[in-house]
């Protein structure tokens, strides 16, 4: 019985002292459920204002990190410039002392670390000379020079007796050089250049005798000149171009130094044989050549003969090729950016000798008229070249009768006979002309 109540005594006093730690570990449980759900809720995606402050605080921890692997690279990168530079002016050293086994190793270590070292470098003398590791010039700011050449080049030029001084003799002679000129006499010399059929793609080739001459062939005056010869008076403003010449080259034109030429081929179909077993087909080929000047003037012909034959004739108007068509044209820009050539052309005239054989016969008189063709091109490129294609639009014939002044319109139908012509250029079409531009 002593024993029975010393069990039950016991156990009441663990109830009780259970009974005394449940508050404890149940508020311990309830805050470790509350620190779970907090955490569980700030991992959750797309929920809350601690999400986006996470977010941002992960973009910006990225885009710091990426600025600093940017960093990173660039510094390893320019060292590595640096030590290939080293390596390679090492090599050219040893190369020049003889050791050629040693030259390699240093010019192989120096590629493997920057492959085309060899064009970062600049001699200020020859390599072949002495002290070349000693004198160069890192090629870092070729870019900027080539993206405004004119001014580096005219921040190049030398001051002599406060006279410009577009350019040097090479070798010392007696005779006069073409620098002692003065700058308004070269000039009217790269007018001549030019002449009144801008043949400027002669000024090109000019301006790549020396510097002096590459400032005198952007001269603005000259470009100004070349674009109110091809457009008049509608380029007056300069705007949206930044120079004469930038307009000269980008705005849609047709070009001079050349010809446009199409091709047209078909199958027309023959005479039967007079036994009628069979009949004839013919394949028919011509070409259809125009030819434009700076000065309005356009001359067309439609022949058989290959480009070959034909293209020499067409360098002035004063040909005497037959057959050949005549005109004026005008540029026409449409309110869609369309650059269209409409031209009017006629058959060139030919003086008929007094016939005085049958002077004393009366004649039926011939009714007289004039013919003229009405023709609409739209300016276009292709490929690589620009303003090289002209699509037909219109072609239309007109007669006028002299006695009576009225004027039968005929039109022919824009079909597949009349192909694109393409441009191509001349090399004889240089200036030729007795004028100035």
């Amino acid at each position: 019985m002593a024993e029975a109540e010393e069990d039950c005594h016991s156990d009441t006093v663990r109830a009780g002292d259970d009974e005394n730690e449940s508050p404890t570990e149940t508020d311990l449980q309830a805050q470790l459920q509350m620190f779970r759900a907090q955490w569980m809720f700030e991992l959750a995606p797309g929920v809350g204002s601690s999400n986006s402050e996470t977010r941002s605080c992960r973009a910006a921890r990225g885009s710091f990190l990426k600025a600093a692997d940017t960093k990173g690279k660039q510094e390893l990168a320019k060292e590595e410039k640096l030590s290939a530079r080293e390596l390679f002016l090492k090599a050219v050293e040893e190369e020049q002392n003889g050791a050629l086994y040693e030259a390699i190793k240093f010019y192989r270590r120096a590629m493997q670390l920057v492959p085309d070292i060899e064009f970062k470098i600049t001699y200020t003398r020859s390599p072949d000379g002495d002290g070349v590791g000693n004198s160069y010039i890192e090629d870092n700011d070729d870019d900027s020079k080539m993206a405004d050449l004119l001014s580096y080049f005219q921040q190049q030029l030398t001051f002599q007796e406060s006279v410009l001084k577009l350019c040097q003799p090479e070798l010392e002679n007696s005779q006069t050089h073409i620098s002692v000129l003065p700058m308004e006499v070269l000039m009217y010399i790269f007018r001549w250049v030019v002449s009144s059929d801008l043949d400027l793609r002669s000024l090109e080739q000019l301006s790549q005798v020396c510097r002096g001459f590459y400032i005198c062939a952007r001269d603005p005056e000259i470009w100004r000149l070349a674009c109110l010869k091809v457009w008049g008076r509608s380029c007056i403003k300069l705007v949206p171009y930044t120079s004469w010449r930038e307009m000269f080259l980008e705005r849609p034109r047709v070009r001079f130094d050349g010809v446009y030429i199409s091709k047209t081929t078909y199958i027309r179909q023959g005479e039967q044989s007079l036994d009628g077993f069979y009949r004839a087909w013919h394949q028919v080929e011509y070409y259809r050549y125009i030819r434009f000047f700076p000065d309005g003037h356009v001359m067309m012909l439609t022949t058989p003969e290959e480009p070959q034959s034909i293209v020499p004739r067409l360098r002035t108007r004063n040909t005497r090729t037959d057959a050949i068509l005549l005109g004026h044209y005008r540029l026409s820009q449409d309110t869609d950016n369309q650059t269209k050539v409409f031209a009017v052309i006629t058959k060139k005239k030919e003086e008929k000798p007094l016939d005085y054989k049958y002077r004393y016969f009366r004649r039926v008189p011939v009714q007289e008229a004039d013919q003229s063709f009405h023709v609409g091109l739209q300016l276009c490129s292709s490929g690589h070249q620009r303003f090289n294609k002209l699509i037909w639009i219109h072609h239309s014939c007109h007669i006028t009768y002299k006695s009576t002044g009225e004027t039968a319109v005929t039109a022919f139908e824009i079909d597949k006979m009349y192909t694109p012509l393409f441009f191509s250029r001349a090399r004889s079409y240089t200036a030729f002309s007795e004028r100035p531009l």
